[in-house]
């Protein structure tokens, strides 16, 4: 796998889903396209400044070996993705085209939320053919079937924890303490024998 594309609904999705394998996959030289559909302007805290969180992201993928050519952004409204199906899956058809990724990282077939449900629908139309896996958010999840592990160093989750950190904006989340991530990754790094790792759903793989 030489290049993978990253499907976030909200500019934060990948950090606090893929964090750590987002950088284990800069450092082993893969190119990483992050793709964010949302900068969530309705959600916001109040005294946000215009598009304070695709701010953040930009920093905040800085952390994971993502440059700023690496970082595509859309503006579709939260929490109406559903209205906006088709549009969607043809800028993710127009992304296919463009970047031919061997891999996706998009949430998983269980993520309740509307926005992320429906970039799952639409990315498993465009990416069909592609290696698919649906990552973890456990706020979104009231089933989550982890059958696909990446190990992770605790340099990995380091990272991850800095990305995160950049979202000032989202700091009044429950989930935005470190040790929070920490554990969730120990948790699944004892699945799999491992320090830390990321787990997610195997939708699809291809060889």
């Amino acid at each position: 796998m030489k290049r993978i594309l990253v499907l976030a609904p909200h500019a934060d999705d990948g950090e606090f889903s893929s964090g750590g394998t987002i950088k284990r996959f800069t450092e082993e030289g893969k190119e990483v396209i992050y793709v964010a559909f949302s900068p969530c302007k309705k959600s916001m805290p109040d005294g946000s400044v215009e598009n304070q969180l695709y701010m953040e992201l930009e920093k905040a993928v800085n952390h994971l070996g993502i440059q700023s050519n690496q970082l595509i952004k859309f503006d579709f409204p939260v929490r109406e993705f559903p209205k906006y199906r088709q549009e969607i899956l043809e800028e993710l058809i127009k992304l296919r085209k463009k970047y031919n990724p061997d891999l996706v990282l998009l949430p998983n077939s269980n993520d309740i939320h509307q926005d992320h449900h429906t970039i799952y629908e639409e990315g498993l139309r465009a990416f069909k053919h592609i290696k698919l896996l649906g990552y973890e958010l456990p706020w979104n999840n009231i089933t989550f079937t982890n059958t696909f592990h990446v190990k992770l160093e605790s340099r990995h989750l380091d990272a991850k924890v800095d990305a995160i950190s950049e979202y000032k904006s989202q700091g009044f989340r429950p989930y935005m303490e470190k040790e929070f991530f920490y554990g969730l990754a120990k948790v699944r790094g004892i699945q799999v024998n491992a320090d830390y790792a990321e787990a997610f759903e195997l939708i699809k793989w291809v060889i």
